[in-house]
C-alpha cells in the first residue's frame, strides 16, 4: 500500500497520528477508498493549480466520519445545533456536513477551507471553492470506483474540473430519482448551477 505522509497536517497531530486515527475509525475497504480519493485529489490539484498536499489531506480525511453510528450523528446534530432539517436525512448526507465536527474535534483540523470541502463533499453547493470541487469529484472517480460511466466521468473531470462537478451531479440526481430517494435541497441547487447545459 502507498506510503501516506502529509507534509503539513493543519493540526497539532502528526501525519502518522492522523493516518492511525483515520484507520481506527473505519474498515479496510473504506480506508482504501480514502487513499484513492487522496491520490486523485492530488492529481486534480496539480491539473488545477491548487496545493496538491492540502488537496491530498482533504481527500484522505473526507470520509473520516462515514462509519460513525447514526445514533451518534443524531446526538451531535441536536447537541451542536446543526440545522434540524438534517434529521430528515441519513448518514450519506451527515458524514460530510456533520463529519466536519468530528474532524475538528478528533483530528484537530480547524482550517476553514478543508472543513468546508468536507461539508460539501456529500451535497455539493452553489458556491464551491477549487478544493470543494476537487474533493467532491475525486470521491466520485477514484480508482476503486466501478460503475457504468466512471471512465467518462474521469475523462470529463481530468479535462475540466467544473464539467466534472456537473457530470457527477447529473449522474447522482439521475440515480436518486430513479431509486425514488430523497434529494437534499443544496444538491438540487448545485445541479442547477453546475450541471445544466444552456
Amino acid at each position: 500500500m502507498t506510503e501516506i505522509n502529509f507534509v503539513k497536517t493543519y493540526s497539532p497531530l502528526t501525519s502518522d497520528e492522523i493516518v492511525a486515527k483515520e484507520k481506527s475509525n473505519m474498515d479496510e475497504k473504506r480506508f482504501k477508498h480514502c487513499i484513492g480519493v487522496s491520490e486523485t485529489s492530488r492529481k486534480l490539484a496539480e491539473l488545477n493549480n491548487y496545493d496538491p498536499d492540502k488537496a491530498a489531506l482533504a481527500g484522505f480525511i473526507h470520509d473520516y466520519a462515514k462509519q460513525v453510528s447514526p445514533a451518534r450523528f443524531i446526538e451531535v446534530i441536536k447537541e451542536q445545533h446543526f440545522d434540524p432539517d438534517l434529521l430528515n436525512y441519513n448518514r450519506a448526507i451527515w458524514h460530510g456536513i456533520v463529519g466536519s465536527y468530528f474532524i475538528e474535534k478528533e483530528l484537530k483540523i480547524t482550517d476553514p477551507e478543508i472543513l468546508t470541502a468536507i461539508k460539501r463533499h456529500t451535497t455539493a453547493d452553489v458556491e464551491m471553492t477549487t478544493l470543494d470541487k476537487i474533493v467532491f469529484v475525486a470521491d466520485f472517480i477514484e480508482p476503486g470506483r466501478d460503475f457504468p460511466g466512471v471512465e467518462e466521468a474521469r475523462k470529463v473531470a481530468f479535462a475540466n474540473l467544473d464539467d466534472g462537478v456537473g457530470f457527477e451531479l447529473a449522474h447522482t440526481l439521475d440515480f436518486l430519482i430513479t431509486n425514488r430517494k430523497k434529494i437534499y435541497p443544496k444538491t438540487f441547487a448545485a445541479y442547477n448551477k453546475w450541471a445544466v447545459k444552456d
